[in-house]
């Protein structure tokens, strides 16, 4: 029951710092940011939090921005949800997105992945428009 309430926090920690994010004023925190995952501790004492970036090359930027600001996260996360203890945030950027299209650029890759049934090599799937 309890990893069921941790679920319930972490989406909820997740919504809100969605909205929270694009009104951070530090000037490294910029463009497209994604809250992709939260995970608290049972204790709810730390919350680590996965941030995604459409731009790639400033990703550790907004990162140390993120970090800067975790203090006006953590107190706007207080005042909108009623915890008995307000987590502190450590912000972590998730390559998890472009691991999975790595791992599907290999599966599509007809040298690295044979056929399971050698008599189905010669279909070939197109790609959908």
């Amino acid at each position: 029951m309890a990893s069921n309430r941790i679920g319930r926090i972490n989406e909820e920690i997740q919504r809100e710092l969605a909205s929270l994010i694009p009104n951070v004023k530090d000037p490294r925190v910029t463009g497209m940011i994604s809250v992709t995952g939260v995970n608290t501790t049972p204790d709810l004492r730390f919350a680590k939090v996965y941030v995604s970036m459409l731009d790639k090359s400033s990703a550790r930027e907004v990162v140390k921005g993120l970090k800067s600001a975790s203090g006006y996260l953590r107190r706007e996360i207080g005042h909108r949800l009623n915890l008995r203890y307000t987590p502190e945030l450590v912000f972590e950027e998730d390559n998890s997105i472009d691991h999975g299209a790595h791992i599907l650029e290999l599966l599509r890759d007809p040298n690295v992945v044979k056929p399971a049934n050698p008599a189905n090599a010669h279909i070939v799937l197109d790609e959908e428009d």
